[in-house]
């Protein structure tokens, strides 16, 4: 089957004068979601349907077509996996619906053989971080579809060929999809950013956990810093880790640098950071040793 793949332009949201991409954040997160079963899975971001600007959000291709995906996102899955998704300040809309139900039949039908990608082998993933009211009863009164609710902020749709479902981000566990759950603008619970930095804590030095960790710190900068005691107490509990992951390595070394950096001056940074709107800088600072001793010498810490 012919690709026609391309990195395409993202839609970007405004938020405080920056522009935040939602889009690549969402297909790291996914990557994260599926990191348990990630060998059973290709992703491809900005599926190009045509020579023209018309482009699927995610394209997951399972890599054998036998093995099931158990992750409660994942259950529906066939062969090929369509995903559409929608910004936080974005809604599902109708048209929505038969825009991604008409991109899913173009792929199906645009491969150079006749019937190469059978219709059973695809299935359609509508997500959005609040219920598609107007969709929904859209989907009840119009199609006479049946919508199934088999747990937290899973809807499937019941009644098509495809198996469609829809994921509302906000009402997802947090136990089961802490990433996609916190993947938002409005991020207020304190025990699942802690949860949240605990996660990232493990994985900071992985590409995927940096990009969805950097869009939900801009996107909720003025909410952390109204949390900023929680936070701050948090935030410096992972830069306590990584002083004493580098004072272990100095010691080993015979250098004992990193006894210099004592957790007082480590609180003081945080807090000019996040009194100086730069909260997004205190998670790069964690992670970069270089980046931190740059910081507390231009605060003269």
């Amino acid at each position: 089957m012919k690709q026609k793949r391309k990195q395409l332009r993202e839609e970007q949201q405004p938020a405080d004068g920056k522009l935040l991409q939602w889009h690549p954040a969402f297909y790291a997160d996914l990557q994260i979601e599926f990191r348990e079963e990630k060998e059973k899975l290709k992703f491809e971001r900005e599926y190009l349907l045509s020579s023209k600007p018309m482009a699927i959000d995610v394209l997951i291709i399972k890599k054998k077509d036998a093995e099931p995906i158990h992750k409660n996102i994942g259950k529906i899955f066939r062969k090929y996996n369509i995903i559409e998704y929608k910004s936080p300040s974005d809604s599902l809309s109708v048209d929505d619906f038969y825009k991604v139900y008409g991109y899913t039949n173009f792929y199906k039908a645009d491969t150079g053989k006749v019937n190469e990608i059978p219709i059973q082998e695809l299935t359609i993933t509508l997500v959005s971080k609040r219920y598609p009211r107007e969709l929904i009863r859209h989907l009840k009164e119009v199609r006479h579809y049946t919508i199934d609710n088999p747990e937290e902020g899973i809807y499937y749709v019941i009644g098509d060929i495809l198996p469609i479902q829809i994921l509302v981000t906000n009402r997802l566990s947090p136990e089961k999809n802490l990433w996609l759950y916190s993947l938002t603008d409005t991020l207020e619970d304190m025990s699942v950013t802690r949860q949240l930095l605990e996660d990232y804590k493990k994985n900071k030095e992985n590409q995927l956990y940096q990009a969805v960790m950097e869009i939900i710190v801009k996107a909720n900068e003025n909410r952390l810093k109204e949390g900023k005691r929680d936070m701050c107490n948090a935030l410096l509990e992972l830069m306590k880790d990584e002083l004493d992951e580098k004072r272990e390595e100095g010691i080993k070394e015979g250098i004992k640098e990193g006894e210099s950096l004592g957790e007082n001056r480590i609180n003081q940074l945080i807090l000019k950071l996040s009194e100086l709107n730069r909260t997004d800088e205190i998670l790069k600072a964690a992670a970069d040793r270089e980046y931190q001793k740059k910081l507390l010498k231009e605060f003269g810490l």
